[in-house]
């Protein structure tokens, strides 16, 4: 009987090691991941500030033409 529980302990011992593992595995797997949606999200950001509406970049395009508004009206 003495012998059957030791067998059980090893057993035991490396089902959980292998668990243990893969666990780390994945946790390793899971820190490339976020780093590479970390850099994603910043190339992201650039696209959104590149390609921004009209109306966002309107005001800065009415107080370039301003002076050629004022030269038209004097004409």
């Amino acid at each position: 009987m003495q012998t059957a529980a030791v067998v059980t302990l090893i057993l035991g011992t490396l089902i959980i090691a292998a668990a243990a593992l893969g666990l780390t595995r994945v946790i390793f797997h899971l820190r490339a991941v976020a780093k590479t949606l970390d850099a994603l999200d910043g190339g992201v950001q650039v696209i959104v500030a590149k390609t921004s509406t009209v109306p966002t970049v309107l005001p800065s395009v009415n107080a370039s033409l301003k002076p050629v508004r004022d030269f038209c009206e004097a004409i």
